[in-house]
C-alpha cells in the first residue's frame, strides 16, 4: 500500500535504515502512515472536521546498550539521512553520558500471526459515514429533551519495521469509535461511548439514546456523605480501572525496578476468583495488532486467572533485566520514555445479565458510568483517586432510584477487584478517545460488574 506522496512504507523503513551511519551497534526504523478522519460536535451540531494522511519515521539507533532516537515525516533521501545522523548521534552522546547499558539489541525476524483487526469499508474513510452518525445522535438525544457532544472517528494505520537484525515486517489496522456526552437543560449530562475495528459496528442511535437517558433521567440530585458503598460500574469505568492496573502492575520493567504492586505476589491470589484478565491482541472484540514496536509478535497472555497473579508483560529492555524474553509488549523501540504495558486487556464476563441485574443484589450503593481525572495516589498499591461523571445514580432496594451528585473515589483497583461480587455476561471495548503523535488506537474489553464497600473520600 502507498503512503503519502505514493510512498511504500516498508520502502521507506529500509530506505531510512541504509542511511544510518556505520559503527553502530544496531538500528531499527519505523515508519507509520496513518489516515484519520474526526468529526467532533456539541451542542447537537459539527464542530470541527480534520483530515490526515501521513508517513512518519522514527529511527532508533544502539550504542554499548544505549539508544538514540528521531523522527521526520520529510522522506526525500537527504531529510532521512539527517533523522538517522541524529539518532546515531543520541545513541553516542547517551554511551558518552556513562548511563547504565540495558537495551541488549533489536529482536531476530520472527513470523507475526495474521489477525481480524482490518475492515476494508472503513479503510475507504467516507465522510458520510461520519455524517450520518452525527445527523442519527443529533435526532436520538434531541428525541429525549437532550443536546450531544463528542467526537466520531475512523483510521486506518499500517505499520512498517526494518531493522538491523534483518527484519522487515509489516501490519495494517483500522480503528473506528464513537463517544456520545448528551446533556439535560439543567446541565446534567450522561456518557455512552464504542469501539471497534470497523465502523459498522458503531451503532449511533444506541449509543446516542444510552447517553440521553442518563442526562435525562428524572429527579433532582442527591448527596451522599463520604463513606464506603457497594458500586455497580458501566464499562468505561471498568475499563478505566483496569488500564490503570495494566500500567501500575503488569509492566515488566515496574516489576524489575521492584515498583509493582505485584512484585513478591505473582502466583498468589491479588483479586476475587471472578476475575479473569488476559492481554489477548487477537480477541475478537479488541483491536489486534500483529506485533508490538520493536516488532516482536504478538500472542496471548493470561494475567490474573481466577483471581490468581500469572504474569507481567516485557519489552526486549525490562526483559534483559530479569534474564527472560519479551513478551512483545513494547510501546517505543529500544524502550525510549515508555514502559512496555498490556494494550489488549481483555476481563472476561460473568453471569448477569445487564447492568440492571447487578443493581439487584445492592440495599444502598452507587451506579457509575465513568470515573473522570483518575490519577494514582501510590502506585505500588494501585492507589488512584478519580470523580464519577457523566451519569451517576443512587442505587436503593436493587433499584436505580435518583441521580447522584457526582463524587470523589479513593481506592485501590487491586482492592476492588477483590471485592467484586459479580460481573455482567456481555462484554464491550471500550477505546483511549485521545491521540497524541502518531495514532495508536487501544482499549480494554469488559463488562459491568459489582464491587462491594468500594471508598468515596468527598
Amino acid at each position: 500500500m502507498a503512503g503519502a506522496g505514493g510512498e511504500v512504507p516498508l520502502d521507506v523503513a529500509v530506505r531510512a535504515l541504509e542511511a544510518v551511519p556505520a559503527g553502530v551497534d544496531g538500528a531499527q526504523v519505523t515508519a507509520s502512515r496513518e489516515r484519520s478522519l474526526v468529526q467532533r460536535f456539541a451542542r447537537s451540531e459539527p464542530t470541527q472536521a480534520t483530515s490526515v494522511d501521513d508517513l512518519s519515521i522514527s529511527v532508533c539507533v544502539v550504542r554499548d546498550g544505549r539508544t538514540g532516537s528521531s523522527a521526520t515525516n520529510r522522506l526525500d533521501a537527504e531529510s532521512l539521512a539527517a533523522c538517522a545522523r541524529s539518532a546515531a548521534a543520541a545513541a553516542e552522546a547517551a554511551a558518552r553520558s556513562g548511563a547504565p547499558a540495558a537495551f541488549p539489541g533489536f529482536a531476530k525476524a520472527a513470523a507475526a500471526r495474521a489477525h481480524h483487526g482490518y475492515d476494508l469499508d472503513t479503510a475507504r474513510l467516507d465522510p458520510r459515514v461520519g455524517g450520518e452518525a452525527l445527523s442519527t445522535a443529533f435526532a436520538r438525544a434531541a428525541a429525549l429533551g437532550a443536546e450531544a457532544h463528542g467526537v466520531w472517528t475512523a483510521a486506518e494505520v499500517q505499520t512498517a519495521i526494518a531493522s538491523s537484525s534483518g527484519l522487515a515486517t509489516v501490519d495494517r489496522v483500522t480503528d473506528a469509535l464513537m463517544k456520545v456526552t448528551a446533556t439535560a437543560p439543567d446541565g446534567r449530562s450522561g456518557l455512552a461511548t464504542r469501539a471497534a475495528v470497523a465502523t459498522r459496528e458503531l451503532d449511533a442511535a444506541e449509543i446516542a439514546h444510552r447517553a440521553a437517558e442518563k442526562a435525562t433521567f428524572p429527579g433532582v440530585p442527591v448527596r451522599l456523605p463520604p463513606g464506603e458503598y457497594p458500586v455497580v460500574l458501566e464499562p468505561p469505568a471498568v475499563a478505566d480501572l483496569v488500564d490503570w492496573l495494566g500500567r501500575l502492575a503488569f509492566s515488566g520493567l515496574a516489576y524489575a525496578e521492584d515498583r509493582s504492586a505485584l512484585c513478591g505476589r505473582l502466583g498468589t491470589r491479588v483479586a476475587s476468583p471472578a476475575i479473569n484478565l488476559s492481554d489477548s491482541p487477537r480477541y475478537r472484540g479488541t483491536l489486534p495488532r500483529a506485533f508490538d514496536a520493536e516488532g516482536v509478535p504478538k500472542a496471548p497472555l493470561p494475567l490474573i486467572q481466577d483471581g490468581v497473579a500469572h504474569r507481567v508483560v516485557h519489552d526486549t529492555r525490562s526483559s534483559a533485566l530479569l534474564g527472560t524474553t519479551s513478551t512483545g509488549h513494547a510501546l517505543a523501540a529500544g524502550g525510549a520514555g515508555l514502559p512496555p504495558a498490556p494494550m489488549n486487556l481483555v476481563l472476561v464476563g460473568g453471569g448477569a445479565a445487564d447492568e440492571l441485574e447487578l443493581c439487584a443484589g445492592i440495599e444502598r450503593g452507587l451506579y457509575v458510568t465513568r470515573l473522570w481525572y483518575t490519577n494514582p495516589v501510590r502506585p505500588r498499591e494501585t492507589l488512584l483517586t478519580g470523580v464519577t461523571r457523566d451519569g451517576t445514580f443512587l442505587i436503593e432496594d436493587g433499584r436505580i432510584t435518583r441521580p447522584l451528585v457526582d463524587m470523589r473515589m479513593t481506592d485501590s483497583v487491586l482492592g476492588i477487584l477483590g471485592r467484586v461480587q459479580a460481573l455482567g455476561g456481555r462484554s464491550v471495548l471500550v477505546g483511549d478517545d485521545h491521540w497524541y503523535g502518531r495514532r495508536f488506537a487501544s482499549g480494554v474489553v469488559c463488562p459491568p460488574l459489582r464491587a462491594g464497600a468500594v471508598r468515596f473520600t468527598a
